[in-house]
């Protein structure tokens, strides 16, 4: 780095998934990172340890029914203790904070993101629907304050690998890979009656329970076609999912001369997070290889979206435009849960994500409060619906 001085890391969401992992590679670059601003959701008892075992500056618990918990297992230590959503946002803007990863589930990334791209963070994002609910105003308001998002989605940071040294040459199609989940092979039938617990066993990734059933339905990829298409510039209509059970290529670039160039490694989310928070330069890593003598083959397939109709109501959402990807992700949210919840089956989520779209009225270029109100709205809808 140019300086000595480690990065200072605000992770919205330390105790899920990506924040746990990402933890885990500061702590094997003490020198370059240091565990800033960590936040967690309910989780007060991971959160705690992660403070004693990280010592940052600064704590949140969004759930306010937890604060007296985690200041007093804190009360030692010269930890800020806070509590509540608002705290959220007030931390990402933190003078001495260098990047925020923000790596919180679902739509309650998005104010907290807003306020670090307002506050002039660099932006390392695993919160895909911060993109995907309202891509176009977090896109002006990067580029308004100058403000470098860094993906740290396997496939987004593929590509972002992938256009390294390319400057101005035209993109001609972004091929997105999906691993096809659990079901890939499931008949129509089949899926008729398949549970959450199945639904739960990724083959290939390691990942919340949420993000997990949204891989098993692909709106997982389709909510990632929407953030690509943000990311890069690039329209919808030219970002092809491709279906690769491997998982080795992670996504690739194909440019207007024919050439593809694609990132290849191990389906590892720690190689992704440690290019965001160290890039431009890579950092020595143990990670897991690629056994090339071993990987006997590399297949790609076209997604059924009869099969996997979640994938073309994203695709629907994106026709739509203005506020219909907020729409798609509010009812998701709630479907998602109630399948968890074995409130809802397998297939009958694309059905209520559909109806939805379908009744919820069309806003063109929402503000953020017209997110806020299509969000909570939607929610009632699809509540009522299941």
């Amino acid at each position: 780095m140019e300086n000595n001085n480690p990065k200072k890391i605000c992770i919205l969401g330390s105790t899920g998934s990506i924040g746990t992992q990402a933890l885990e590679v500061i702590a094997a670059h003490p020198d370059l990172f240091e565990a800033y601003v960590l936040t967690a959701g309910r989780n007060a008892d991971l959160l705690i340890a992660q403070a004693r075992a990280f010592q940052p500056s600064a704590v949140v618990i969004a759930d306010k029914t937890q604060y007296a918990k985690v200041s007093e297992a804190l009360d030692d230590l010269p930890i800020q203790v806070y509590a509540g959503e608002d705290a959220l946002q007030q931390v990402c803007q933190m003078d001495p904070v260098d990047v925020v990863l923000t790596a919180l589930v679902g739509f309650a990334g998005l104010r907290p993101t807003i306020a670090a791209v307002k506050a002039g963070k660099t932006i390392a994002l695993a919160n895909k629907e911060t993109l995907v609910v309202a891509g176009e105003l977090v896109t002006r308001l990067c580029l308004e304050n100058r403000v470098a998002v860094l993906p740290v989605d396997s496939e987004h940071s593929a590509i972002f690998q992938s256009l390294m040294g390319e400057d101005d040459n035209a993109i001609e199609k972004i091929i997105l890979t999906a691993s096809g989940g659990p079901f890939r092979t499931f008949s129509l039938e089949q899926m008729q009656t398949v549970t959450a617990a199945q639904a739960l066993r990724h083959p290939n990734w390691d990942m919340g329970a949420k993000i997990t059933i949204d891989s098993a339905t692909m709106m997982n990829k389709g909510f990632e076609v929407i953030e690509a298409r943000w990311l890069f510039d690039v329209p919808a209509e030219r970002i092809q999912v491709v279906v690769h059970p491997q998982s080795i290529l992670h996504s690739a670039v194909e440019f207007e001369d024919g050439a593809v160039v694609g990132q290849m490694g191990m389906p590892d989310m720690k190689i992704p997070i440690q290019l965001a928070l160290s890039y431009p330069k890579r950092l020595k890593s143990d990670f897991p290889r690629v056994d090339w003598y071993k990987l006997s083959q590399m297949t790609f397939e076209a997604p059924d979206l009869e099969r996997f109709p979640c994938l073309a109501q994203a695709y629907r959402a994106i026709r739509m435009g203005g506020g219909a990807p907020c729409v798609l992700n509010a009812a998701n949210e709630v479907v998602n849960l109630a399948f968890r919840q074995e409130r809802c089956r397998f297939l009958q989520m694309a059905d209520i994500v559909a109806e939805c779209l379908t009744r919820m009225p069309a806003v063109k270029e929402p503000s953020l409060e017209d997110y806020l109100a299509l969000d909570a709205e939607t929610r009632k809808l699809a509540t009522s619906l299941l």
